[in-house]
């Protein structure tokens, strides 16, 4: 199992290009960059004391949460 801490360094570049790649895919006028996406999906799922069994499960979710947090802010809109 792996913790937050020990995963970000190694799949922080990994979540930058999933995050650009889903907000290129958004309607022009997205005020949210791809860092800015990875921090928001790392407050929502990289705090507490959830474990992944590996980096593939822990991409995925934070794939998941990202298109999560673009639908919340679109439907904010």
């Amino acid at each position: 199992m792996l913790t937050p801490r020990e995963l970000l360094p190694t799949v922080y570049d990994e979540l930058r290009k999933i995050a650009a790649a889903k907000i290129a895919a958004e309607p022009v006028g997205q005020t949210l960059d791809a860092t800015g996406l990875v921090h928001e999906v790392w407050l929502k799922i990289g705090i507490g004391n959830q474990h992944w069994t590996d980096k593939t499960h822990f991409l995925r979710t934070a794939s998941t949460a990202m298109r999560h947090i673009l639908v919340d802010r679109a439907r904010a809109k």
